[in-house]
């Protein structure tokens, strides 16, 4: 098992910029990616980025150039950075832990953290 805990959500004014952290535990070793997703109230959770263990990113296309995931394997800790924040990037967002097997994918996910951008 795999446990994620999100911070670093908030409140910002459009424009501005959040960070967040996800720190993982537990069976890491056998983690292939993490990323982070979000959930706008009537939508469905949409990919935002992910980073693979070799450090491969991709980024949904509204949020490149102005997103930016990383890793620190020392802390086992993912961040996605948010520069230049809109009012439609206001979500509960989530971080995402995922391992490969022969024919499936584990996902295991955080509680998610809130981000507010007022206008």
């Amino acid at each position: 098992q795999v446990q994620l805990v999100e911070s670093g959500g908030g409140v910002v004014q459009a424009g501005g910029s959040l960070r967040l952290s996800c720190a993982a535990s537990g069976s890491i070793s056998s983690i292939n990616g993490m990323g982070w997703y979000r959930q706008a109230p009537g939508k469905q959770r949409e990919l935002v980025a992910t980073i693979t263990n070799s450090g491969s990113t991709n980024y949904q296309d509204s949020v490149r150039g102005r997103f930016t995931i990383s890793k620190d394997n020392a802390k086992n800790t993912v961040y996605l950075q948010m520069n230049s924040l809109k009012l439609e990037d206001a979500a509960v967002y989530y971080c995402n832990a995922w391992r490969m097997r022969s024919y499936t994918r584990d996902d295991y996910w955080g509680q998610g953290t809130q981000v507010t951008v007022s206008s």
